[in-house]
Parts: structure tokens; C-alpha cells; sequence
């Protein structure tokens, strides 16, 4: 088989797989079969004469051919998505930039980019959407991103170990706080001295593997009691404010965090500092990338402007 005589089909599989990192996520994903994704996948690579994802433990990662391969479908695949827009007398994908973010980011920081975007560059087209860090780093190697922000913890290494190494800048860095019940005995101060952590209950996200949980105060020295798992952030604030637990939240959220909940710094222990990246491929920014890369730096800078802690409740007072 000629590697010309490949199909559209086969090249949406193959980008998926690059994208979700799995076969069986690809599968999902475009409602297949994983035997199914498993066959184009193949007839692929038979085409090109050569591997083009690495299978391993952990997931897929592309090969030197498999990088050659995304790179060029991604050309053919977005033409293709635009032919079939300008057909229907759709708008087309001038000035697009497709962008994706971790799921706290799409609560304060990318909204007000987006909000300075609709009034400095209104023909500009946004779209993307929310994914986990190593999920949208997969995207940006697969070329179905132009832009991504990752959360990044301590020590604060490259978000992978595949070259060339991507485009990585710092948009903040801020100490991890708590959220509380505005009821707790832990709301009536301004801050949280770690040593009151101990024997709390918990509200926190989905772990795998050696990951830390998400939503537990790092470094407690016990079992944590976790009373509730959520995956999506405002739901386990809505816990919080429920009064089922505690959880922890990156400083920008206390802007949006519910009635009935406090977000405040802890103290008495090392600082736990977060940050906020703005990652891109290493090869030269189109014009449209640039200019929302410099409305999500400015949005960014507004939300280090540091808050002041909500008010506790009347309840709440000692």
C-alpha cells in the first residue's frame, strides 16, 4: 500500500491515539472499537513503512516517523474540516487559535482573557477546550493545539521528556490554599496554621499511580480521611460549602469560589507553590497565537494582583 492512498479516517485515528495517549482512550473518544483503532492504526503504519508510535507501559508515544506523519496530517485535516465549513456557508478558520486549559484555569484566568480578546481583536476565533495537563501536552505533540495552560507543581520539571522541548513560560506562581466551610471554627482567622490540619476530612480529585491526591493538604504526616472524591472543582467547593470536608485550591479560585466557602493561605509549613504555564511547539507563532498568548499573560498579571480574603460569615464569628 502507497502511503498516498491512505485514508482521512486513518489519519483522524492516528491523531486521536497521539492525542489521548491510549488506544482504548482514542476508541472511546470517536466511539470505536479498540480493535477497530487498532486495524487503522496498523494499515498505517504498513503504508509508511515504519513505526510511528511507540507503545509502552504508560501510554503511546510518537516515533521521528509518527512526529513526520502528525505533523503533515494535521495540515490535510484542518483543510479539510475548513473545505467542508466554507461548503456549509460557515465562517471560516481565519484568525483561530485553538487553545486548551486545565480545568481550574477555565474558571477566572481564561475567562477574562477571553473578555479582553472580544474587545481588542474581535474577528479573532478561540476554541479549544479543558483536559489534564498531561492530556493537553499530548494535544500541543499531536498539532491539535496551538496553545495550552498547564497547572505545573513542585519541583517543577518540563512538562514531558520529548524533543524538541516545547515552548514553556511561567504566567504565576502562588501558594496553594484551602478552601472552608464559612461555618468552620478554621474560617474565623485569615489564615490556616497547618498544624490544625490533622484529622480533618477531605474532599478530593481522582489519583493515580504515586500522584499526590488532589485536594489534600501535601505532606500531612497520616492516612488522610477523604470524605468525598469529585473530579470537577466547583463541585467540591459546593462540598466544602456543604460543610462535608475540606479541599485545596489554587489562590486564583478564590474569586470564584461559592457562597459558603472561604479560601484562605496556610501557614506553619513549607510554602506549597503552584504555577500557571503557557506552552506552545517550538516552531514560530502565527500572528493570531501571539496576540492571545499576550492577553493570557495580561489576565494573568491581574489575577496575581493578591485578593483579600472573603469574609466569614456572621455565623462564624467567635
Amino acid at each position: 500500500m502507497d502511503f498516498t492512498d491512505v485514508s482521512l479516517t486513518a489519519l483522524r485515528v492516528f491523531r486521536a491515539v497521539a492525542e489521548q495517549g491510549t488506544f482504548t482512550a482514542a476508541a472511546a473518544s470517536l466511539g470505536y472499537t479498540q480493535s477497530a483503532v487498532s486495524r487503522q492504526i496498523a494499515a498505517l503504519e504498513r503504508a509508511a513503512g515504519a513505526g510511528l508510535l511507540e507503545r509502552r507501559r504508560d501510554g503511546v508515544r510518537l516515533t521521528a516517523a509518527g512526529r513526520v506523519v502528525m505533523r503533515r496530517a494535521t495540515v490535510v485535516l484542518d483543510e479539510i474540516d475548513a473545505t467542508a465549513r466554507e461548503l456549509s456557508g460557515l465562517p471560516g478558520q481565519a484568525g483561530t487559535v485553538r487553545l486548551g486549559w486545565f480545568p481550574s484555569a477555565g474558571a477566572v484566568l481564561l475567562p477574562r482573557a477571553l473578555t479582553a480578546l472580544r474587545r481588542t481583536d474581535p474577528g479573532l476565533r478561540v476554541v479549544g477546550r479543558e483536559g489534564s495537563t498531561p492530556a493537553l501536552v499530548r494535544a500541543l505533540r499531536a498539532g491539535s493545539l496551538d496553545l495550552a495552560l498547564l497547572a505545573s507543581a513542585p519541583p517543577f520539571r518540563p512538562p514531558d521528556a520529548e524533543s524538541p522541548p516545547l515552548v514553556v513560560r511561567t504566567l504565576t506562581e502562588r501558594a496553594l490554599c484551602l478552601a472552608v466551610p464559612t461555618g468552620h471554627p478554621l474560617a474565623r482567622g485569615d489564615f490556616v496554621d497547618v498544624a490544625d490540619l490533622r484529622g480533618r476530612r477531605w474532599i478530593a480529585g481522582p489519583s493515580s499511580g504515586e500522584d499526590q491526591l488532589m485536594g489534600v493538604w501535601p505532606g500531612l504526616d497520616e492516612r488522610p480521611e477523604i470524605a468525598h472524591t469529585a473530579r470537577d472543582w466547583l463541585a467540591k467547593l459546593h462540598l466544602v460549602a456543604a460543610g462535608c470536608g475540606l479541599t485545596t485550591v489554587p489562590a486564583a479560585l478564590a474569586a470564584a469560589a461559592p457562597p459558603g466557602v472561604r479560601v484562605l493561605p496556610v501557614r506553619g509549613g513549607p510554602q506549597e507553590q503552584r504555577r500557571v504555564l503557557l506552552a506552545r511547539l517550538p516552531q514560530p507563532p502565527t500572528d493570531p497565537v501571539t496576540r492571545v498568548a499576550a492577553a493570557l499573560r495580561a489576565a494573568a498579571l491581574d489575577v496575581e494582583a493578591p485578593a483579600p480574603p472573603t469574609s466569614p460569615s456572621p455565623s462564624s464569628s467567635p
